[in-house]
């Protein structure tokens, strides 16, 4: 985690987008906002280009965005040129621009992506959690709780990235590793000494990646804690469920990572017969309740999952303000459709509270009626963006 994780909280300073800029992407050939800080409502018909413009920002952050598209998708029209995000950062730090895309590159593949920080080469795509950190909710996750346990991992581990950016790299190494037992254990390979090689990293790396889940489950426990009990959205109980998730803490983690290495090197039959490694942080799962009633996530209804949800993201972006000292960009796609009024008027109050800058979709402007004269209202319509008085 972070530095100061357990430090008394600090008054976080808001992190915004002022400018972003859109070449070849999706449905915009061409487009440049000048965006302000705090609320942006972008409203316009189904299929205008609102949630590009999410996905736009979402690119600003590690991994594939807020729809997992492949980069070629991503490119207007399939333009094989590729394309180009440019965002003007403003936050604690100063300002920052940054580009992100694939064009200038020699493909529009997955390996293709690049970043610029101010001009230079970023490493790797990690460096942008230096200077912003993105989370979202889109209708795709209002089947979280009830869909595969891999969607409730990229959730689990896009919380941690937000407030411990080593996160990404880890569980990359991990990834990579395990690629590599997956190769050995297909081609039937019995050279003890590779699997012992990759075994062992995969212990070291797998573990990291455990404690750090549990780390974030912790904090969000305490966060939980300090809010009301009569609040507009839910308190969540969260837990993990896996071999390595549930020794971390319980044990040294020396301890744990022998114990999952021993692990690793026992299944091998088992996991030769399968093809695949079978054990370790990548078949963890996130268990969600909705405390109040004791129930769990996936047994509550449409409308008390949608507001578990938009709970815990609440908090944990007050929690990432926290530690970070600026809470993230918040990406929400058509998130008051489904609430009732009283609902949508608490959301917009918190997030106000969380002083950060956030994105919100809708089709009918009324909806944010609330937010007129404190909001930046902007009417999208098949590749175009403009300013609007608002409701």
């Amino acid at each position: 985690m972070d530095e100061g994780a357990n430090a008394e909280p600090r008054a976080p300073s808001q992190t915004h987008i002022s400018k972003l800029s859109l070449t070849n992407f999706r449905n915009y050939a061409q487009v440049s906002l000048d965006l302000e800080p705090g609320a942006v409502v972008l409203t316009g018909e189904n299929g205008a280009g609102k949630t590009n413009l999410l996905e736009a920002v979402s690119f600003l952050s590690p991994g594939r965005g807020l729809r997992r598209a492949t980069l070629a998708e991503v490119a207007h029209d399939g333009d094989p040129a590729g394309f180009a995000v440019h965002a003007r950062v403003e936050g604690r730090f100063g300002t920052c621009e940054i580009g992100t895309g694939t064009m200038g590159g020699d493909a529009a593949g997955d390996n293709a992506r690049k970043v610029r920080i101010n001009g230079a080469p970023a490493r790797s795509a990690d460096e942008l959690t230096e200077w912003l950190r993105v989370v979202w909710l889109t209708p795709a996750m209002d089947a979280l709780f009830t869909g595969p346990a891999a969607d409730r991992r990229r959730f689990l581990d896009r919380l941690v990235l937000a407030i411990d950016p080593a996160h990404g790299r880890r569980a990359a190494d991990y990834e990579k590793a395990m690629r590599a037992r997956n190769r050995l254990l297909t081609e039937d390979s019995r050279d003890t000494r590779w699997f012992e090689a990759i075994e062992t990293q995969m212990a070291e790396t797998g573990v990291a990646i455990a404690a750090a889940r549990a780390e974030l489950v912790r904090l969000l426990a305490a966060m939980f804690a300090r809010l009301p009990a009569d609040g507009p959205f839910p308190k969540a109980a969260l837990a993990l469920s896996g071999t390595v998730e549930e020794q971390v803490g319980a044990r040294a983690a020396v301890d744990v990572e022998e114990a999952f290495r021993a692990a690793l090197a026992e299944g091998r039959r088992r996991d030769r017969a399968a093809g695949r490694t079978l054990e370790g942080p990548h078949r963890a799962d996130l268990l969600v309740r909705h405390a109040p009633k004791d129930q769990a996530a996936e047994l509550c209804s449409t409308g008390e999952q949608k507001a578990l949800l938009i709970g815990i993201v609440l908090s944990h972006a007050r929690l990432t303000g926290e530690i970070a000292g600026a809470a993230p960009i918040l990406l929400l796609d058509e998130i008051a459709a489904h609430l009732d009024a009283g609902r949508r008027a608490a959301l917009f109050g918190i997030l106000d509270g969380l002083d950060c800058q956030y994105f919100m979709t809708g089709t009918d402007a009324a909806l944010f009626s609330s937010l007129s004269g404190r909001a930046q209202f902007l009417t999208v319509s098949h590749g175009a963006v403009t300013p609007s008085p608002g409701p």
